[in-house]
Formats: C-alpha cells, structure tokens, sequence
C-alpha cells in the first residue's frame, strides 16, 4: 500500500500548485517510489494522474498524526488554494475533498499602462558618414514611432485584459509593437513602466521561467538532432520529470496534434505544418497557465495555413488555455480569436469580438485593416448635409454631420465595404458614378475595381492597378460583371456606412 502526506500546504510552504510526499507503509509494496521518492516536491498535476483514489490526511496535519499505515485509502487532492482552508489548521477538513485531477490554475492576464522604451545606446549619436566629393547629404530616414528623451517608445500605454481560457489575437502591420508586447509577457523583454500580472500576480521582475507560460515561435525552434519525440519531451527532462510521465504526456499531445506516426522522425523529414505541430505540441506537454504564439503560421503555404489555423483554435478550446496569438494576418484574427486587440505604431486601437471590429470599427485605421478585400475609405465634401462624391451625391444621417467640427473643413470620410454596395439603375439620386478600370471573376463572386468619375477627364482612363487602395473595390455578381471601361452606377446600403471625422479619424455613426 501506499500513503501521501503532506510536508505542508502549498500556500504555507510558497510552492502554489505542488506537494511534497512522504511514503509509509509496507516498504515492499512501495512501488511507486522508484518513479516518485518521498522528501520530494511535485506539481499535483503530475501525481493526479497516477493516484486516482481519497487521500484522508488533513492539510497541514503533524507527521505523527498521519493516517494509520493499514489505511489504503490513499490518492492525491487539490493543495490549499480556497481561502476557507488555513495552512496547518486541523479544521481545514481535507484541503480539496475527494480525489481530483489537478489542472493548471486560473490564467486571467492582465496588462496595465505598459510601456517598452528602447533607450539610445550611450554614444550612438549617429555619425554622419563623409560624404565623397560631390555627393549629395543622405536623405533622414522617416521614424514613425515616437521618440522621446529615454529612446524610442515601441509600445505606449498598453490596457488589456484577457480573462481565462481565452483567445486574444494581437494584429496589426509590421513594426506595430505586437511581437514586443508579447515578449514582455513571456519575460523575454524587459517593462519599462506598467505592470503585468498572470494570474493576480505581479509578474514584472519575474523570471520568464518561473511565468508557467510556453511560447510557440516563428521559426519552430526545433532541435534538428533530436526525433519529435525527444524534441517534445526536452523540456521535461530538464525538469527531471519521471520517465513514465514524460511519455504520456508526449504520447497523448502526439495524439491529440496527429503526429503520433511521427516521434520517431527527425525535423528534417517532416514538412512545414508537421513541423510546427511538433512546436504546438512542445509546448502543450509543459500544461503551462498561457500560450503565447508569434505568428506561428507565416512560413506555411496558403492551404496549410487554412488547416493548421483551423487546428490550432480546436486544439486551444479543447486544451482551454489562456492564449495570446500574434500576427499580422487579419483573415486569421478574425476566424481564429475570441477577441481580436488592433495595434498601430505601440498603441491599442480597439479591443473586441470579430463581428465588432468587422460592423463597428472605431475609427479609420481599424476600419481599413480589418476586412479582405479591404474596407472602401475615401473623405468627400459635405454640401447640403450630404456627401458629393464626385458629380454625384448621396444622403449622410444628419447624427453624424451634426458631429462634424470646424478642424474637419466641411469634410467627411465615408467608408463601406465592397459588399455592402452594389450596381444601381443610371437614374438613382442616391447613387455615384464609378469608372471600371479591373474585372474580377472568382466563379462565387466577382468584383470591379475603378476609379471615382470627378471631372471626366481622359486621365482616369490612364490610372493602372499599381496601388489598388486608391481604387473604390465593389462586390457583384459574377453574371453581370460590366466590361473593363464601362461607367456604372453604385449605391451603398445606408445601413452599412461608415462616416468618420477627418481630423480625429474616429467614428461618427
């Protein structure tokens, strides 16, 4: 038989989530103990998979109190973490009741006012190089990001909450700060003001180790002289977990990615997706509070992504670990993440649901990023109370004119999205006229790109596709596709706009 004790709580001893063991009874039916010594700490969620039964010694309870060598009622319970149990209390009954397979804990993350400053490396003023005789100075390169005395401020004033089992999706262009952010969370980058917390505690000078998080990177990451199953199964090892745990865990993560055919393989033989299966399932064996991803999709060939995005958002809410996604593919934000967090230039645009950011952007920047084919944005005189886009007009809802200011000069942008308009009769009043410069015929749809008609001048004729966000995109049904040249009529749904100030760039209805 075999009897756990407890040495102390987990709260008493300030080991959160772990127990120490001591084993009695007859020493030759201790079997276990080669796996798993006494006078050790484990974490429970280890034990509860190997001690199954009701462990009767109370939390806290002296050794010579323990229970009586004959009792085979023994197992694992949850550590003292409700608050009714004080470490070291008789009265704590039996700190969890009944056996229970122990999970990871809450994984609530919580991010407030954080800021990462690159500082000026001491001396790097930059020299200006010698020019050669004749040459022209070097044009100063353009710094997006702002610049303060303590360096260059890549992500300012960051608020955001990710509440348990949760899949938050960071998203935004290159050099927007999402990659920064999340290395702050995983302690690979230092916080220069603000505070980060995992799980109500204060994770700042925390080490990335000691974080509980697992990060899946770009690039995989895998060792290429080790097979999958060693590459999954290093982590542990480093934590000298027994050999018995480690390949279940290998084998039912193996599993649950469909890699299991494949642990006895190097990196090498395995393709792109198989490959970050592996990276997925290195990180699922460590049971971690949090999953950080940096784009972990961008080295996949179009249909994989597809797959492995449908994969990885099945996996994250059959696993429910908190997981925080990076990426600058919008398509993937929006089918992918229970929340989806826009970033510009290191500051939170907007936080929401998919369908929010998609029907209700906040303002321009999320209006225009958010959607593929993109968003239709173009700003238009007010005249009357109503847009004139080109020789033609159409109503605006006299709520979001009555919101325009005197720093907005009688301007409008007006936004709509190429589905949300279609062709209209020659004589709608509430209509504008389109030039046709491309035709799309995709089979399900089809769609027209053209220019705006403003003064039927032969130079919109000349306009070439080279810059596609400057042409006003409509969806039409393939079967009445107008020819490349033709002038069209288009009417938005009045429904579906989306009116913007100019000089604030932020929603008006």
């Amino acid at each position: 038989m075999i009897c756990l004790y407890f040495i102390s709580c987990a709260r008493k001893s300030k080991r959160p989530g772990f127990v120490r063991l001591v084993c009695f009874g007859e020493k030759k039916s201790v079997k276990t103990t080669n796996d798993f010594p006494e006078g050790i700490w484990y974490n429970t969620s280890i034990l509860a998979g190997v001690y199954q039964s009701t462990l009767m010694v109370p939390c806290g309870q002296k050794k010579e109190d323990k229970t009586s060598p004959g009792d085979s009622r023994c197992g694992i319970v949850e550590t003292c973490r409700n608050a009714s149990a004080k470490p070291g209390g008789r009265e704590n009954a039996h700190c969890g009741g009944s056996a229970v397979r122990v999970g990871n804990t809450m994984a609530e993350v919580k991010l407030v006012n954080v800021k990462k400053i690159y500082p000026f490396v001491s001396g790097e003023e930059k020299k200006s190089k010698k020019k050669k005789k004749g040459e022209e100075p070097a044009e100063e390169k353009k710094v997006n990001l702002q610049i303060t005395d303590k360096g260059v401020v890549a992500v300012q004033e960051f608020n955001l909450d990710i509440a348990d089992k949760e899949f938050i999706v960071l998203v935004g262009p290159s050099g927007c700060g999402k990659s920064t952010t999340l290395r702050m969370v995983a302690g690979l980058e230092e916080i220069s003001e603000g505070e980060l917390y995992i799980d109500g505690k204060l994770m700042n000078d925390v080490a990335p180790k000691d974080r509980d998080i697992a990060m899946v990177f770009q690039n995989y990451a895998l060792y290429p002289h080790m097979t999958v199953y060693d590459n999954m199964a290093f982590s542990l090892k480093l934590k000298k977990t027994p050999k018995a745990e480690i390949d279940r865990k290998v084998r039912e993560a193996a599993e649950i990615l469909d890699i299991t055919q494949y642990l006895n393989r190097k990196p090498k033989a395995l393709s792109g997706g198989q490959r970050q299966r592996v990276a997925i399932g290195r990180a699922i064996v460590r049971n971690p509070k949090v999953f950080l991803m940096d784009e972990p999709l961008s080295n996949l060939d179009a249909k994989l992504r597809v797959q492995t995005r449908t994969q990885i958002a099945a996996l994250q809410r059959q696993l429910g670990v908190t997981t925080l996604y990076v990426t600058h593919d919008q398509t993937e934000a929006l089918t992918m993440g229970d929340r989806i967090a826009v970033i510009k230039l290191g500051i939170l645009q907007q936080v929401g649901a998919p369908t929010e950011l998609y029907d209700r952007p906040a303002n321009v920047f999320v209006a225009g990023f958010i959607g593929s084919p993109s968003m239709n944005l173009n700003t238009h005189p007010v005249v009357n109370g109503k847009a004139k886009i080109g020789e033609d007009t159409v109503d605006l809802p006299a709520e979001a004119v009555n919101k325009l200011t005197a720093e907005d000069n009688g301007q409008i942008v007006v936004g709509f999205r190429p589905e949300d308009a279609g062709l209209a009769p020659a004589d709608d009043p509430n209509a504008f006229s389109l030039k046709v410069v491309n035709v799309e015929d995709l089979g399900s749809d089809g769609y027209i790109y053209g220019n705006i008609i403003t003064d039927g001048s032969a130079a919109e004729a000349s306009q070439v596709m080279s810059d596609q966000n400057k042409l006003t995109t409509i969806r039409v049904n393939p079967r009445a596709l107008p020819k490349v040249g033709a002038t069209v009529k288009i009417k938005i749904d009045p429904a579906k706009m989306h009116l913007f100030a100019p000089s604030t760039e932020l929603r008006l209805n």
